[in-house]
């Protein structure tokens, strides 16, 4: 099997579908089967309701099961909705259980009691024990299909039985050992298991400094774990250590992606991000509540310039500098949070320390601010012919460069103390907040310049 280009499935898929609309049903299934799942999961996609159902009748549960496996869980309801529930139910209980309990997630929940029911008891009740966890937890994307071996088995007896249990399990790169009682106690790895003595104890040859974690743990920090230690598996406990699972890396891919989707959608001032099948009245729903929020931000902001009216009255040609200062510090601000939340996301501020981000990132505002302030002073001095106008505009741009800096660091910084999603800080919430900081800077030093002007003059 070889990676498919777009068109390449798209000509593979005209070669077979005569097969599938003729009733050559070996032929459809020896050219559709030959490739990669990934790639029938795109042509399935690709297919009218008439043409699935087709498909449903020329594969297995078990071969519609790999199909399903590579298609998005977000875009899944619709096909085990179209499917007869009995062909669905066992289509579900061929999928691993941690992917069959996202699939059944998104399901209505009369959708779901009516699968449970139809599916055999041993699969069904796996599904339900995951069903259980609260979402975006370890125990919500573990899978309950791994190998264990007890420390009192030989290396012989561990093979024997690994080689029993393997067909079943997601994965046995790692072998994870148990005592009597079922609590975790070590792990060895295929390798030094087969290359071990018959009669060697498995107590003698596993490594008891395993890292697990716990069903409650949040999936963020589980990712987060398996990318510093490059683990391929990892282990969840319960309160007392019982192995109740394993997180694979394909998982904690789904997780980082999910993660990283959530975080752009927040920076982005919305609730989640849209689907390309929402309609205008879904979206729209979705974006209002912080457009909302940012109109009413943005009155303060006007309410702000309102209260200047005298110092603009006088000075005119200061609301031509009003969106360069303003932009000017959501674009800095922006940059700060986009550096902060990423830090947050990567762990990269534990090992930094939050001091040294405050000084690096005032330094950074300090030189970004001087430098703009002196090119501006300088822009507007030859462009007005007005010095003092051009260092007033300079020296609001320096400080407000300083002060945008240091929100869209600190105020991520803040909400993480708090225990909420970082991201939440999102760009239009901190350029608006950014828009007010920069028009009290401005207009307040403007103000000032204006009373020592007279007071001189």
């Amino acid at each position: 099997m070889e990676y498919l280009e777009d068109h390449e499935r798209r000509e593979l898929w005209d070669n077979i579908q005569d097969a599938l609309f003729n009733d050559q049903i070996d032929q459809f299934r020896a050219e559709f089967l030959e490739i990669h799942p990934y790639d029938q999961a795109k042509i399935f996609e690709e297919q009218t309701q008439d043409v699935r159902m087709q498909i449903y009748t020329y594969l297995s549960p078990e071969e519609i099961a790999e199909v399903m496996e590579h298609i998005d869980v977000d875009d899944i309801e619709e096909y085990f909705t179209e499917m007869d529930p009995r062909f669905a139910a066992q289509i579900l209980a061929e999928i691993s259980t941690d992917d069959a309990a996202d699939i059944l997630n998104e399901l209505d929940k009369n959708q779901v009691a009516s699968f449970l029911t139809i599916m055999d008891k041993e699969s069904a009740a796996d599904i339900k024990e995951l069903l259980y966890y609260e979402e975006k937890t370890a125990g919500s994307i573990m899978t309950t299909e791994f190998v264990v071996v007890r420390a009192n088995q030989t290396v012989r007896e561990a093979m024997l039985h690994l080689k029993k249990e393997a067909p079943d399990a997601e994965t046995i790169y790692y072998v994870f050992v148990i005592d009597e009682d079922k609590h975790l106690v070590g792990v060895i790895s295929l390798r030094d298991l087969i290359i071990a003595e018959e009669d060697w104890y498995i107590s003698e040859v596993m490594s008891d400094r395993v890292v697990s974690v716990q069903v409650g743990e949040d999936q963020e920090d589980v990712a987060q774990l398996m990318r510093d230690y490059d683990f391929l598996a990892l282990p969840v406990v319960d309160f007392q250590d019982h192995m109740l699972g394993i997180i694979t890396v394909d998982d904690v891919m789904d997780v980082m992606e999910e993660e990283a989707s959530d975080d752009y959608s927040k920076l982005a001032g919305v609730s989640d991000l849209d689907r390309p099948d929402e309609n205008a009245f879904a979206a729209a729903k979705k974006r209002l509540p912080w457009l909302v929020i940012l109109l009413f931000l943005g009155m303060m902001t006007a309410s702000l310039i309102g209260r200047f009216e005298e110092t603009l009255n006088q000075v005119a040609i200061l609301a031509v500098f009003i969106p360069l200062i303003a932009g000017m510090a959501g674009n800095t601000g922006t940059q700060a949070l986009a550096v902060a939340v990423r830090g947050l996301a990567t762990g990269e501020h534990e090992k930094e320390g939050i001091i040294k981000l405050v000084f690096r990132e005032a330094g950074t505002g300090l030189i970004t601010g001087l430098t703009c302030g002196v090119l501006v002073t300088f822009i507007v001095y030859f462009w007005q012919g007005d010095f003092y106008l051009g260092l007033l505009v300079g020296i609001s741009i320096m400080s407000t460069l300083i002060v945008a800096t240091l929100a869209g660091a600190l105020v991520p910084l803040l909400m993480h103390k708090l225990n909420v999603d970082p991201a939440v800080a999102s760009g239009p919430f901190i350029t608006t907040i950014n828009d007010i900081i920069s028009i009290l800077i401005y207009f307040g030093m403007a103000t000032t310049f204006l009373r020592l002007h007279l007071l001189i003059s």
